[in-house]
């Protein structure tokens, strides 16, 4: 995004007809577009005003409300004016025309994606974390997504990120204080309890981690791929998971020739089922297409449900589909039919897979399954998760807990103490540090040098 400080306006309500839309005008003087628009520049802040929006000829596009936001006090920081009219597309875009023509003094242009959000952020109105929880929440595909992703706006995710971030600026204090003054010979590691304060640390973060973790998962869901022969059950599958047919089941080999999505709920938790094209040689061209697309979801699954029929046991030609199943991907082996086989409903935790018998067409076995795919997933039924966690923040973790497990090297009892450990020490809590600030957006600002001067008396 080319930032710049100039005005900025935009439709902020979705496209298309709705019963109210909203043109938002953001910047640090934008009482000519008032004048302009509204044909007065005294609204009154935070307070609802009804009148026409005029033209420049004097005509009146629409009649609406008016709401004025003085800087600071508005979600960007700036000063801000929303004008609030009837929710037509053409209604809108005449509108946000004249806001723009009203403002060519003042430089106002249309906005670019999320610029609001920007510049809010860079206003201090929210962090990097709470910007991301905005667009979380509009995005959020579940009443549990949505639920974690308004207590990270309101600043649950990170108040949790600060006080890590606390802690382990006092760890740092107190490891500079001993590097700077060592003539007062401070047995830093004894008396400050430092290894005890360390290890909390990381018990601390460990638990944000498995929270995030649960948080991206209620995000961004799992990708869960059924894959398998012709005729094995898959498309029966998917319509007792969804719960409705959603796909095509016939006795006929090669049906599906085309993957078929669709998006469940489990515990609060979105999951996309694919189901694919039956594996097997031969087939007509458009099969065969559908086979390699096959193949090409099961190389982005998140867990590969493999089907095979129960009622004939494994084949040569499934175990060529295990043979070329990625290494690295979770995968349940679901033998279906149990009803014409004569199994019972099962899970069966093997070392090469976890075997599951169920009959998708009786829905016999179902909430085996469920129960499997949340365990394989990570998902821990505690409770709703406290916030939403993206691949960033779950990545930033992840770097501070192995700075965290090198800073615990250096500290233990069977390293020896000296400047140069130290120095180490002081050098992964830093690191530490940085990686939790990059979650929130404080990269730069290191207060450790105030946070010293602070608390002990440096003319001593």
């Amino acid at each position: 995004m080319n930032y710049d400080s100039s005005p900025i306006a935009a439709i902020a309500t979705a496209p298309g007809r709705g019963g109210i839309g909203v043109v938002r005008i953001s910047g640090k003087d934008i009482s000519s577009v008032m004048q302009a628009v509204c044909g007065t520049t005294h609204l009154q802040a935070r307070h609802a005003t009804y009148l026409p929006f005029k033209n420049a000829d004097g005509s009146v596009i629409d009649q609406g409300i008016a709401i004025y936001f003085k800087a600071p006090h508005s979600y960007t920081g700036e000063d801000v004016l929303e004008l609030q009219g009837h929710g037509g597309p053409v209604v809108m875009q005449m509108l946000l025309a004249r806001c723009i023509e009203a403002g060519q003094e003042i430089a106002l242009r249309v906005a670019q994606p999320g610029e609001f959000t920007h510049r809010a952020f860079l206003n201090d109105k929210l962090d990097l974390a709470q910007a991301e929880a905005v667009a979380d929440l509009i995005e959020a595909s579940t009443e549990a997504a949505a639920k974690s992703a308004s207590q990270s706006l309101s600043g649950v995710f990170s108040n949790t990120i600060h006080e890590l971030v606390g802690k382990v600026v006092h760890l740092r204090m107190l490891v500079e204080a001993t590097l700077d003054f060592p003539e007062e010979e401070i047995d830093f590691l004894e008396k400050s309890d430092a290894r005890g304060q360390l290890e909390r640390i990381r018990q601390n973060l460990d638990a944000v981690f498995n929270e995030a973790a649960q948080g991206a998962l209620l995000r961004d869901g799992l990708n869960i791929v059924l894959a398998g022969q012709p005729n094995v059950g898959k498309s029966s599958l998917l319509n007792a998971l969804a719960g409705a047919d959603v796909a095509i089941v016939t006795p006929i080999a090669g049906t599906t020739r085309d993957k078929v999505s669709e998006t469940i709920q489990m515990e609060g938790v979105p999951l996309n089922i694919i189901d694919t094209a039956g594996i097997r040689d031969g087939g007509d061209e458009v099969e065969r297409i559908g086979i390699e697309r096959t193949w090409g979801e099961v190389r982005k699954a998140d867990v590969i449900l493999h089907l095979l029929d129960a009622t004939r046991g494994p084949t040569r030609a499934d175990e060529e589909i295990v043979e070329r199943l990625p290494a690295n991907v979770p995968v349940m082996r679901v033998w279906n039919k149990i009803d014409l086989s004569g199994h019972k409903p099962a899970i069966d935790r093997m070392p090469d897979a976890t075997h599951v018998y169920l009959s998708a067409t009786d829905r016999i076995g179902m909430d085996l399954l469920r129960t499997e795919l949340l365990r394989v997933a990570g998902w821990q039924q505690t409770g709703e998760s406290r916030f939403l966690a993206r691949e960033r923040h779950l990545l930033a973790l992840k770097a501070a807990r192995t700075h965290l497990e090198v800073a615990a090297e250096h500290a233990s009892k069977e390293s020896q103490i000296n400047d140069q450990a130290l120095d180490l020490l002081a050098e992964e809590l830093r690191l530490t540090q940085e990686a939790l600030n990059s979650i929130t957006g404080e990269f730069t600002s290191d207060d450790l040098l105030g946070v010293i001067f602070s608390r002990f008396c440096i003319g001593k």
